[in-house]
């Protein structure tokens, strides 16, 4: 599976998750083409989500693109999986920590 057909595939995986969670205001960015700011792989109230479905994988990376996207509107965070292994939120510790106290 190429890289392009791979991330698109894992935002419509990540997508069925958080409905089935209840986040019934997910949705795939449609305009997924245009990238950047305000530009989230996936919409969810109150944050810019970026998806990364690689092996290979770089927090520090991906955390400073998911930041820079969200313009300091939105809580970035970022969903990653590797192959056969479970879904991972990384966020910075100062939004978790004012998302887990409210």
């Amino acid at each position: 599976m190429n890289s392009k057909r791979k991330g698109s595939s894992g935002e419509r995986e990540l997508c069925d998750i958080l409905h089935q969670a209840g986040f019934t205001e997910a949705h795939r960015n449609e305009q997924r083409y245009v990238g950047g700011v305000d530009n989230p792989d996936i919409a969810l109230d109150g944050y810019h989500v970026e998806v990364k479905r690689s092996e290979r994988f770089n927090a520090y990376e991906a955390m400073a693109q998911a930041e820079r996207d969200a313009n300091g509107k939105k809580i970035p965070i970022v969903a990653h999986r590797r192959n056969r292994k479970p879904w991972l939120v990384v966020m910075r510790l100062e939004d978790w920590i004012k998302e887990a106290k409210s």
